[in-house]
């Protein structure tokens, strides 16, 4: 445990920085397992979306790197345009 108050406080940010994170990070692992998960083509387009904007909101909060959330959209989308 910190004993002065500014390692306090840092503390407490982290946890909350971590939180947030975590459902940062779940959010785009749902969202490309979900689009995975999709019967119709029409159903996984629309999941597509929403995994891309997920990756990027990930990406842009620096919870993944730009290229790594480029990287998981570019092998889902070569996913699902295998599967027809």
């Amino acid at each position: 445990m910190p004993n002065k108050p500014n390692a306090k406080k840092a503390l407490r940010q982290s946890i909350k920085r971590k939180a947030l994170n975590d459902e940062r990070k779940l959010a785009f692992r749902k969202a490309i397992k979900s689009t995975i998960k999709a019967t119709t083509k029409e159903e996984k387009l629309n999941m597509v979306k929403q995994a891309q904007k997920a990756l990027d909101k990930a990406s842009k909060n620096g919870v993944i790197k730009k290229n790594t959330a480029a990287r998981k959209l570019s092998r889902l989308m070569k996913k699902i345009n295998s599967t027809k």
